[in-house]
């Protein structure tokens, strides 16, 4: 087993530049942008002083908000390498969840792109600073944050320094102040605050360390056999882990080649993997698929692909043969983590079978301990009876930003991170995810676990997609929800989908209310949000029945 290494991200950094400094770091294709890992190194320094010249103190928070720009990665990297914390913001946020974000977590500097997919981030941006505190309204709503930093060609807006003026405030700041700063950090200081995607409730700062995403980016590297031969093309965004640590931070580990694409396209991303002779590609299931189905896809080379991972949700298996079949990726592996977790638990291997990359989510890495305990108990579950997942070791956070309550109900008092999420393993250490731990529901003392009948009804012919829901009701505390997607041309009733359970279902478990729906609320990374389905349901049954009233 590869022993953990102790280092910040600087260090890893250097140590990289040193055995590959000539080799392709970064490449941007489409925007013809590349660095080797020397001009890398050489433009984080420059950066580095730049907000050393900004005046940004070791421990402070300071925030972005764009999609996978060089400046992105650039900053990623300065920052750590002067202590300060990374807090990412993500890409589809709008104005009172910016103001929660920058509000929650203290940012004193904000950098920013002028916009995306139709929401302007500078008026956005204008708007929330301008506003007062509903406590004081002679104190700005946003006390910490100092500086806002445009990241465009065009001529900042008023109020906004322009990024070529930062890099001018790194110009009086010598190499031993940035020595001397780099000096004073340790592989536990805090690096990097990504808010947790909201899919129960209000997005908490979850802060992450050096030796935390180090050694997970790296341990994701050795899983999917990644070496400094290899170009990894990375269309996930950089402000989820899966961009900035499965993607850059494994990359960085080994000194692979980083090849980002802005924003995801699948035309792009396909023809930037054959112009650029990538090996590697990351995706969600949902890119993947967009992939596949572009009317062009078999015109593009897409022969020397090997490996990549696949994360964010279950695989079809049909779509993971065509993965591996059709566009090369015989290596793909499945990871599964949180961003708690820094984030991977759990990741097949390269020479995993095909079932296994699809019906389980690997085994835990190297140095993560991980076991299945009984919800109600907290005794440890024998294999292959399902419970919920808990993990411990060096990729557990350091905590939620200003929220000890939670940190606590999270993390118990031996260092198991208590995942939230229902699985199983197996006798040989698989693990298959069957569910979240708040989405099980209870009728009438049964406890109902909307997985299992996801996939019974995903069986019918006409059912493209189901989320299974549990709706408050007086006498059995909760019933059973079906929220489904037909697919084209498709006509089905709540009648025949209740036909198709019967008999197949125990009678508690068969959904008692339908509704019919052409997608469901998600996440930026592509999560469904239970939580705003339920919301949508109740809000439907509760106006069903003040009709009949």
């Amino acid at each position: 087993m590869q022993s953990l290494k102790n280092k910040t991200i600087g260090q890893l950094l250097k140590d990289t530049v040193s055995a590959y400094g000539n080799r392709d770091a970064v490449v941007y294709s489409k925007e013809n942008i590349r660095y080797t890992y020397d001009e890398f190194y050489r433009e984080t320094t420059n950066l580095a002083k730049a907000l050393i010249g900004l005046g940004v103190k070791k421990g402070e928070n300071i925030a972005i908000w764009a999609t996978n720009v060089p400046e992105w990665l650039l900053l990623q990297f300065a920052s750590a390498r002067i202590g300060a914390v990374l807090v990412t913001v993500n890409t589809s946020y709008q104005s009172s969840e910016l103001k929660y974000l920058l509000q929650q977590s203290d940012s004193a500097a904000l950098f920013l792109i002028d916009g995306y997919k139709g929401t302007s981030y500078v008026d956005l941006v204008r708007s929330i600073t301008t506003e007062t505190s509903s406590e004081n309204s002679s104190q700005p709503a946003l006390p910490y944050l100092k500086n806002l930093i445009y990241i465009g060609q065009n001529e900042a807006p008023e109020g906004m320094l322009s990024w070529n003026d930062l890099l001018l405030r790194g110009m009086k700041v010598t190499d031993e102040e940035l020595a001397e700063r780099e000096s004073l950090l340790t592989p536990e200081g805090v690096i990097n605050m990504q808010y947790t995607s909201g899919t129960t409730g209000f997005p908490k700062g979850v802060m992450l360390t050096h030796h935390n995403i180090v050694n997970n980016g790296f341990l994701v590297a050795s899983s999917m056999n990644l070496t400094h031969e290899d170009r990894l093309c990375i269309p996930v965004p950089f402000f989820h882990c899966f961009g900035c640590v499965l993607g850059v931070l494994a990359c960085v580990s080994v000194g692979a080649a980083m090849v980002p694409i802005v924003e995801f396209d699948p035309d792009l991303v396909l023809q930037t993997v054959e112009k650029e002779k990538c090996t590697g590609l990351h995706g969600v299931p949902t890119m993947f698929i967009a992939e596949l189905n572009s009317p062009n896809f078999k015109k593009y080379d897409l022969s020397t692909l090997r490996t990549g991972i696949m994360a964010g949700s279950t695989c079809p298996i049909e779509v993971m043969k065509k993965v591996m079949n059709d566009m090369g990726m015989s290596e793909i592996t499945i990871a599964y983590g949180q961003t708690e977790a820094s984030p991977v638990i759990t990741q097949t291997t390269v020479t995993d079978s095909i079932e296994r990359k699809v019906e389980t989510v690997g085994k835990a890495h190297p140095h993560v301990e991980v076991k299945i305990i009984d919800p109600v108990t907290g005794e440890e579950a024998p294999r292959g009876v399902q419970g919920e997942l808990c993990t411990r070791g060096y990729l557990v956070m350091k905590g939620y930003y200003k929220m000890p309550e939670a940190t606590e109900e999270a993390i118990d008092k031996q260092g198991w991170l208590h995942t939230g999420d229902l699985a199983t393993m197996d006798e040989h250490g698989y693990i298959v995810i069957t569910g979240r731990l708040k989405d099980m529901i209870i009728r009438g003392g049964e406890n109902v676990y909307p997985r299992e009948i996801e996939e019974f009804l995903y069986r019918h012919e006409d059912i493209m997609d189901v989320q299974v829901i549990g709706v408050p009701d007086e006498k059995y505390g909760e019933r059973v929800a079906a929220c489904i997607v037909l697919k084209e041309g498709a006509a089905l009733t709540a009648d025949d989908v209740k036909a198709f359970c019967r008999g197949q279902l125990s009678h508690y478990k068969i959904p008692e209310y339908y509704t019919f729906v052409k997608d469901y609320p998600m996440t930026a990374s592509g999560k469904i949000q239970k939580y705003k389905l339920r919301e949508q349901v109740k809000n439907e049954l509760a106006r069903e029945l003040s009709e009949k009233s």
